[in-house]
């Protein structure tokens, strides 16, 4: 708790007890003990408010969102080593709850680079500019000159798959007098874990003509779709390096990486519009492949004495490129069809500069006044390469006579995720200039304050200010009350305002959950304008938070948040529109196959989240060992102000813009609550930390009320164990989910026609169950 930290002040000298915001400080030691395959996966175990959406239909399985305090997970800034990292290409779309986002990819940091992550709950816009309406997750690298580790782990889950391993290795160098040059490499390599409908269901038509049963139906094979996590390989790359010349300060550091996963879709019947016999005579199921590759490299130089100011100056450069391919079928082409597809690639760079400044000044105050202020220049490029011909053209097939399904007019595109098309394809930019102050005093020995304001000029969205005041007060020795007021302001990102795709998901209708194709619109797109789509606007927030800090008793530490963000004009997935007949006409008129269902986003609703974060921290000594307990807990309530009325365009088709689906996904489709009691026991050479979470109930709404889903109050049990074979090499044990729970299974009606879903998706745990692994490390 008296660890000195840089996230949420300027200053060098801030402690996590000393802070006048909510900090958590995850350390190396954690980040290595724990069989959490991904640093995110890491911030939702320690940190209460955190919560990671476990799915997402089509290009979305790839990569998991984390949110804070209930927000969305690109309304919180990632940055390293205190520098901006850049979002990700692809976005979130056709998930549970955490729709319309392009945040970092947290998954493509290498977990054995970092030193510790500092999590900021509190809103921060002032402070590091927009995305931060929710916090800041700062992530800083090792930099140690000598020494690392080498450390290989492997496991599987309860059923025998998702088998993963995984290998790192850390070095740090020396060079010259004061250089340093810290070195990661990290390979993992995770397969599939399949949880499809394993219960055969006889009376279910595979093969259906006019309602007439064919006789493979006895024997067809049932088990034809495959829900769980990906299948991935991931290989990255981390440095950071720096050395002293002179008066100045120079360092650099980066990450490269590879990612290629696979996932399966949801199969096609064998005698349906998106299938043709002659190619898959019993059906099928789409595999789709994503190749990411990302780098990100920073480079700077710090100095002092600038009009008595210590400077930095500094600039970053961030790539994220996704391309896309898919083993399916493009039913439109016929019998000629290709089997596998280029789809396309989505590539987002960002490069950001910036120049800092900060000193203390003598006031005659209990401390001198702390003094910051610098300014930023970003640019954001977004582009979308259109996919070969055959994976998004309608060839106007039509089967022929005698066959199933004989004359009908066949799906276009390819099946799943359809091509990125010529007319979606482009490159879109803006840049943004800010600058910002930041002042902190402490007025006397026991209350101190800060201020933080910024300006911030975007090239597509006018200017913009923001402000912050925080304040702590300690009337007591070890018990401290803190509390800021905040105004934030996030931008609509480039992806949402410009990304478009078509894919085949399930859709809740009022008589079940149906397989069908649903076309995402950009708000520029005139079919998205004539149903009723607008340019997106900033979003806006007003954050409230009130702390207590206590040290009552030595080794026992205890904080209590409460907190209240307001949000203006949030952007959000419209209800899924259609079938339709004016969504029909708005699809034709634009050239689009009309039989598809929509959704576009839009400033859909201004929003209050409330809530309260209590962590409590514990040790002691035990005969020659130590005992820690840590309890985290975290109540979270979003409210809608005010749901935007759907506009003239939907209303006279009868459509609404936000449905019963969306406003529960964004109220009850998250816990509520989250509990997590982690014991820590430390004895000569062993090491066993076993940790309790348990989320609060879900619910999940669909079309029909009648057919709402719950997951039930769930608890989750983690537990390792390490020991220490020589002073160097440590072997440990580790299961997560040690025992191997699932959610609640859906209903029939939710299941999709052929089933694709059996265990509920809504779960932050996911539905592979138990992980158990084991771990080698040697540190030299």
């Amino acid at each position: 708790m008296d660890e000195v930290i840089v996230t949420g002040t300027r200053s060098t000298a801030r402690t996590v007890t000393t802070s006048l915001a909510p900090i958590d400080v995850l350390s190396a030691e954690e980040l290595q003990k724990s069989g959490k395959q991904s640093t995110r996966d890491l911030i939702a175990t320690f940190v209460p408010s955190a919560n990671v959406s476990n799915s997402g239909a089509g290009a979305s399985f790839a990569f998991k969102t984390v949110s804070l305090r209930g927000l969305s997970g690109d309304q919180t800034l990632l940055l390293v080593n205190g520098k901006r990292r850049h979002n990700t290409a692809v976005l979130f779309v056709n998930g549970t709850t955490q729709n319309g986002q392009s945040p970092p990819d947290l998954d493509l940091i290498p977990s054995a680079a970092i030193e510790r992550i500092e999590v900021l709950r509190d809103g921060a816009s002032a402070q590091y500019g927009s995305d931060a309406l929710a916090g800041v997750i700062n992530i800083i690298l090792k930099e140690g000159a000598e020494g690392g580790a080498l450390t290989a782990l492997a496991g599987l889950t309860g059923k025998g798959d998702g088998e993963t391993a995984q290998a790192s290795a850390n070095a740090g160098f020396g060079f010259g007098d004061t250089g340093y040059l810290n070195l990661t490499l990290d390979a993992r390599t995770t397969n599939h874990t399949d949880r499809g409908y394993k219960t055969p269901n006889q009376t279910q038509l595979y093969f259906p003509v006019n309602g007439q049963p064919d006789p493979r139906e006895a024997s067809a094979n049932r088990e034809t779709s495959h829900p769980g996590q990906p299948q991935v390989q991931l290989y990255s790359l981390g440095f950071n390096t720096g050395a002293d010349v002179g008066d100045l300060s120079f360092y650099a550091f980066g990450t490269v990486s590879s990612r290629n996963s696979a996932a399966y879709l949801t199969f096609r019947n064998p005698n349906s519009l998106n299938n043709n016999v002659s190619v898959y005579p019993d059906g099928y199921t789409p595999r789709l492949f994503l190749k990411d590759r990302d780098y990100q490299v920073a480079a700077g130089v710090r100095g002092r004495d600038l009009l008595s100011f210590n400077w930095d100056l500094s600039t970053t450069y961030g790539s994220n490129e996704v391309g896309y391919y898919e083993n399916s079928l493009n039913a439109s082409l016929g019998p000629q069809s290709p089997t596998y597809f280029y789809l396309g690639t989505l590539t987002f760079d960002e490069w950001t500069t910036n120049f800092d400044l900060n000193r203390e000044f003598e006031v005659g105050l209990a401390k001198p006044l702390f003094l910051a202020m610098g300014l930023e220049y970003r640019d954001d490029t977004f582009a979308i390469e259109a996919g070969e011909l055959a994976s998004y053209v309608n060839g106007g097939y039509r089967a022929p006579v005698g066959a199933p399904l004989a004359g009908q007019v066949t799906q276009g595109g390819s099946q799943g995720v359809t091509g990125f098309p010529p007319f979606a394809a482009g490159e879109f930019s803006r840049d943004n200039k800010s600058a910002y102050i930041n002042v902190e005093q402490a007025i006397t020995d026991n209350f101190e304050v800060s201020l933080a304001g910024r300006y911030e000029s975007y090239s597509d969205f006018g200017e913009t200010t923001t402000g912050k005041v925080s304040a702590r007060w300690e009337p007591i020795r070890n018990f401290a009350v803190r509390g800021t007021v905040s105004s934030g302001f996030r931008a609509p990102s480039l992806q949402q305002q410009h990304y478009g795709s078509s894919s085949t998901i399930g859709v809740s209708f009022p008589t079940g959950t149906v397989l069908y194709p649903v076309q995402l619109l950009p708000p520029d797109n005139p079919a998205a304008i004539a149903l009723g789509a607008k340019p997106l606007e900033p979003e806006s927030s007003t954050s409230y938070s009130l702390g207590f800090v206590s040290r009552p008793l030595p080794g026992l530490s205890l904080t209590l948040d409460v907190y209240q963000i307001e949000i203006k004009d949030r952007i959000m997935q419209s209800a899924t529109l259609g079938p339709n007949t004016v969504v029909s006409n708005a699809l034709a008129s634009q050239g689009l196959n009309p039989q598809q269902a929509v959704f576009y986003y839009a400033n859909a609703a201004d929003t209050t989240t409330q809530g309260v974060d209590f962590v409590g921290d514990y040790a002691m000594t035990v005969g020659d060992g130590r005992l820690r307990f840590t309890f985290t807990a975290n109540y979270t309530k979003n409210e809608f102000d005010r749901i935007t009325a759907p506009p003239p365009e939907l209303a006279a088709a009868g459509l609404v813009l936000v449905d019963r689906i969306k406003i529960g996904d964004f109220t009850v489709g998250t816990p509520r609550d989250k509990e997590i009691l982690s014991v820590n026991w430390v004895q000569d050479r062993l090491d066993v930390t076993a940790r309790f979470t348990r989320f609060g109930e879900i619910t999940q709404r669909v079309a029909n009320p009648l057919n709402d889903e719950t997951v039930s109050p769930t608890l989750i049990v983690d537990l390792d164990a390490s020991v220490d074979l020589t002073e160097r090499l440590r072997l440990t044990v580790g299961a997560n989910n040690l025992f191997d729970v699932y959610p609640d299974t859906i209903r029939p009606a939710n299941r999709g026609n052929p089933p694709f879903s059996f265990w509920n998706q809504y779960a932050p745990w996911g539905i592979s169950g138990g992980f158990y692994y084991t771990r080698l490390a040697w540190t030299f």
